[in-house]
């Protein structure tokens, strides 16, 4: 156990350092994604999402790191990583609108000019909508139109179509409720 130690301890001491340097770099795109959030307004959840999203790449970053430490070649990892991106890639093409739904989720945590509570009608050629946000997920949009109807609206859509500002913090409005 101690040869072990003591035969590897270069590679311990720069993966200890990788880990930590994750650690701080999660810990602080984490704060500044919710300080982001509350500053837009948007969900507590959103945020986390956001989070979550940030730990799984800088995870994929620190063990792409930690292969390169522990010694592994640039065309073993050349291999497996052009193995493992022409799987991801072929399931992603099978699957794009998701994709492009969870893309467009992070575009609008960011960038989103409207927020829960706001009053707004999408300008759709074939189905107009005007309602209120309840909810801004992952994937899409929860609308609630003034006869009560429930719409979803995908965020790949949203961010393709024009939108109009009806009233800013319609669920305020006594009328409404």
């Amino acid at each position: 156990m101690n040869s072990f130690f003591t035969t590897y301890k270069d590679e311990l001491i720069y993966t200890f350092i990788v880990l930590i340097i994750l650690l701080i770099t999660r810990a602080i795109i984490v704060v500044a994604v919710n300080k982001i959030g509350k500053k837009s307004g948007t969900t507590e959840a959103r945020a986390a999402l956001i989070g979550r999203y940030v730990t799984v790449t800088l995870v994929l970053l620190a063990l792409l790191i930690e292969a390169f430490i522990l010694g592994a070649r640039t065309s073993d990892i050349t291999l497996v990583f052009s193995s493992v991106f022409a799987v991801i890639g072929i399931a992603l093409f099978a699957i794009w609108s998701i994709l492009s739904n969870i893309t467009s989720g992070v575009i609008m945590f960011f960038s989103f000019p409207y927020k829960v509570g706001d009053k707004i009608k999408i300008h759709d050629k074939d189905y107009p909508v005007e309602a209120i946000i309840e909810d801004i997920r992952a994937f899409q949009l929860i609308l609630r139109e003034d006869n009560g109807d429930l719409v979803t609206y995908p965020n790949n859509l949203i961010l393709q179509k024009a939108v109009t500002l009806m009233k800013k913090d319609a669920l305020d409005d006594s009328s409404i409720l």
